[in-house]
């Protein structure tokens, strides 16, 4: 947000800050959030990068879209671990998924 935006927001009686202050995050929660965030975002590309519908994908996984498209969206009921193995069993391996999380 640039300094003059903010400035009228505060001006206003509105309090700035980040998200991390807002919800009370602790550095370590941000960080585990962003890392969710781009296997997530890691895993859409891919899928979409080999042309396959969340369906498809689903079938893939023996899983249902709708969990496809909680995993690409980020959602919180969604394990680390199986966006991980969803990346594996698209063909990532460790070296491109440590790339989408640097």
């Amino acid at each position: 947000m640039d300094k003059r935006k903010k400035k009228d927001l505060e001006t206003k009686g509105y309090k700035v800050g980040t998200v991390e202050e807002f919800l009370g995050l602790s550095p370590e929660e941000s960080e585990y959030i962003e890392l969710k965030l781009a296997l997530s975002e890691a895993l859409a590309n891919r899928r979409k990068k080999s042309n396959l519908t969340q369906a498809q994908l689903a079938k893939m996984l023996k899983s249902s879209q709708s969990r496809v498209a909680k995993m690409e969206k980020g959602d919180p009921t969604v394990s680390v671990d199986l966006l991980v193995k969803s990346l594996l069993a698209m063909g990532a391996n460790k070296k491109s998924i440590a790339k989408a999380i640097t």
